[in-house]
């Protein structure tokens, strides 16, 4: 049976604000887990890209704001069987150009863009304005770097901040003499769907104070159409 697990994740950034998704993410992260990946734009590498794909073939991408052509030299592998004698073109990582996507899992219309478009930037309303243009009932959004999820009138709000712990220069901390670092907690989602239930699962890499990394999980769940009591 396919998985019906959707990792949600964006604005990597590598190599300009992080050098790689961090390893304690990328153990957990392995082929034949994963039926989807709902990418929300500033995805500027092809080794990432790669990965990605290795995950799950699957690979829904959405333009971010600081997207570069992702066209350089194919993978080792590829170059050997160019070097053998294939005729196959080297590969190629395009821009992606939809501002926002729509896929639907269950009963559940999940639209993602990277939210440059929302004005102001995770603006609730504005964010709502969207979903009810997109008519979706979960909408996935970047461009913060910061994990938040919510739920407003009826539908799911959900930004899967930076799998990086890349910086955003819409961050008004940014640069603050009182912060030890310029950065945000690694943080990325997967999505459990089944019929008009979500169950999102959060990992964020956190740091004790002696410095050790630990990948934390936490659990939120949405019902389409739940009626308070």
């Amino acid at each position: 049976m396919a998985s019906r697990l959707v990792l949600v994740l964006g604005d990597l950034f590598i190599p300009d604000r992080a050098i790689d998704i961090p390893a304690k993410f990328k153990k957990l992260l392995t082929p034949g887990k994963i039926g989807q990946i709902l990418c929300l734009g500033n995805l500027t590498s092809p080794s990432v890209y790669a990965f990605l794909r290795q995950l799950a073939p699957d690979l829904q991408l959405v333009k971010g704001d600081f997207d570069i052509p992702l066209t350089t030299s194919a993978p080792a592998q590829q170059q050997q069987g160019a070097a053998a004698g294939s005729n196959a073109p080297e590969a190629t990582f395009p821009i992606p150009t939809a501002l926002s996507k729509v896929v639907t899992h269950g009963g559940l219309r999940i639209g993602f863009t990277h939210g440059d478009s929302i004005v102001p930037p995770g603006d609730p309303d504005a964010l709502l304005i969207a979903a009810r243009q997109m008519d979706v009932d979960v909408l996935c959004w970047g461009g913060t770097c910061k994990f938040e999820a919510y739920e407003m009138e009826g539908k799911f709000f959900i930004n899967p901040g930076s799998a990086t712990g890349a910086c955003s220069w819409t961050d008004e901390t940014l640069g603050d003499e009182d912060s030890e670092d310029d950065g945000n907690v690694p943080s990325f989602v997967l999505m459990d769907v089944q019929g008009d239930v979500l169950v999102l699962y959060v990992y964020q890499l956190k740091k004790d104070a002696t410095g050790n990394e630990t990948v934390g999980v936490e659990k939120v769940s949405f019902r389409k159409n739940a009626t308070s009591t």
